[in-house]
């Protein structure tokens, strides 16, 4: 089973790529379009601001071919920037469309708590357990780092966490999911999640 993490200039690539070779997966970094079709799974990562990952991903040409990869079925997984990049807009230093795979909006954590949320917080599931989380514990910590996050809890949010309020952190819509948390810093819980996502059919 090989895996594609998308290289769009946007964040380090390495300890993901670390944690799925770790695993037991196939790793490949993909810096062109075309190599999404030779892989079985999809990661966009990201760290950094929304706009300018949208103009990254643009300009490399990823954005069609990610939502055909989508279309024919490919289990992809949005990480932290990567999963915000799943919704309808963005609202970092401009109001800028996203991919519009997912319904919802992403803007400034509105807390008066410390900005950015990082650190280890818990992750709590939200309705039935997902098979993202299979074999994990109830409300394991996960360690995030991010000043913006998805506004409202939309249907397809299928875990939070709390800081100020509750925060929509895991997502999952037919073979499309994301997380906000980083699942390659998470520890044996987050790796698990890493392998869920591995086994998705």
């Amino acid at each position: 089973m090989s895996v594609g993490i998308i290289d769009y200039g946007m964040g380090n690539l390495k300890s993901i790529y670390k944690a799925m070779e770790y695993l037991g997966y196939r790793v490949k970094i993909i810096e062109t379009p075309d190599a999404l079709l030779n892989v079985d799974r999809i990661i966009l990562p990201g760290v950094g601001a929304f706009p300018r990952a949208m103009e990254n991903l643009a300009a490399g040409g990823f954005i069609n071919e990610m939502k055909l990869a989508i279309d024919q079925g490919k289990p992809f997984l949005g990480i932290c920037l990567g999963m915000q990049l799943l919704f309808e807009k963005g609202y970092e230093d401009r109001e800028v469309a996203g991919l519009g795979i997912l319904q919802g909006e992403v803007k400034r954590l509105d807390t008066k708590l410390k900005i950015p949320h990082m650190g280890w917080n818990r992750l709590c599931m939200r309705g039935r357990t997902h098979p993202l989380f299979a074999r994990i514990s109830s409300a394991p910590y996960m360690y995030f780092v991010h000043s913006f996050a998805l506004s409202q809890l939309t249907d397809d949010v299928i875990g939070y966490t709390v800081y100020g309020k509750e925060l929509g952190v895991a997502v999952a819509r037919n073979n499309v999911f994301g997380v906000q948390f980083h699942p390659e810093k998470s520890g044996e819980e987050g790796l698990r999640i890493l392998r869920n996502f591995g086994e998705m059919v």
